[in-house]
């Protein structure tokens, strides 16, 4: 898996400090966000031509991280 630390930046001056693909200042809530609602690598880097294959790379990676992290709960009724 790559490392995202590697793509991803979060620095005080960009985007309110918000982690950002590196280079640029498309947060990766950004990134996920379009993502999840279907958005094609293609169609996001369009978008965004800013935008590197190792940005989206890293940015599913840092929410891979994240979910290995959470403690799930489960939903109740079932």
């Amino acid at each position: 898996m790559i490392d995202w630390r590697q793509h991803l930046v979060r620095k005080s001056d960009i985007s309110g400090g918000q982690l950002c693909a590196a280079g640029t200042r498309i947060q990766v809530t950004v990134i996920l966000a379009n993502m999840a609602d279907g958005l094609t690598r293609e169609e996001l880097q369009k978008q965004y031509p800013s935008l590197r294959p190792e940005h989206l790379d890293a940015a599913l990676a840092y929410a891979a991280a994240l979910a290995e992290e959470e403690v799930i709960l489960p939903l109740s009724g079932l």
